[in-house]
């Protein structure tokens, strides 16, 4: 037994309704209409759906750089502080000795740079009291005129005042070694803040 019956039959014109047929041309308008209006609400909520990627993508790759260089800050601060032995070391034990070690060598190199430009004029070294004996004997042995060293209890080691003729000059390694050690105490102290600040 069929249940047929007890379906609605959509294929049958309904009795009371006027039926009204579309002619060729009529239903391909109507066809037409309906794919470009689909059309356009398919292209507006793409562009909408790329709009809001965008968006998306924008604000994660903004918090993204933004953890990223955060991390690399704390990471170089961390770092940084971590070097400070080493800093330390520099700045009160390796820096001082090698200084000591050149001095001589520097003095000279002034000594010749101002002989040069004063050829023949005769030459002033000024030095640090009880050491003038060694740094006459660092000297070089044909340096002509042999510089007079002079000892000054003014001065502290790693200081030292060069004269040839009328020009002069200072040499102050104790300065140098201050500010370095200035510098590296400051660049500390900046990363400690940045640590202490997070």
């Amino acid at each position: 037994m069929s249940i047929a019956h007890l379906l609605e039959d959509f294929t049958a014109p309904a009795s009371d309704v006027a039926m009204h047929l579309l002619g060729e041309e009529a239903l391909e308008e109507q066809r037409l209409a309906a794919f470009e209006k689909g059309y356009g609400a398919g292209w507006d909520d793409a562009v909408q759906a790329q709009d809001e990627g965008r968006v998306q993508l924008g604000s994660e790759l903004s918090a993204s750089l933004s953890d990223l260089s955060f991390t690399y800050q704390e990471a170089l601060t961390r770092m940084t502080l971590s070097l400070e032995p080493m800093f330390e070391s520099l700045v009160q034990t390796v820096l001082p000795e090698i200084i000591d070690r050149g001095f001589a060598a520097r003095l000279t190199e002034q000594l010749c740079e101002m002989a040069r430009e004063q050829v023949g004029q005769p030459m002033y070294l000024t030095v640090p009291a009880g050491t003038a004996e060694q740094i006459g004997a660092l000297l070089p042995r044909e340096m002509t005129p042999r510089p007079q060293v002079v000892e000054d209890p003014a001065l502290s080691s790693g200081q030292a005042r060069l004269q040839v003729g009328i020009a002069q000059r200072e040499v102050d390694c104790d300065a140098l070694l201050t500010a370095i050690a200035a510098a590296f105490d400051a660049y500390l102290f900046e990363a400690k803040e940045v640590l202490s600040n997070e």
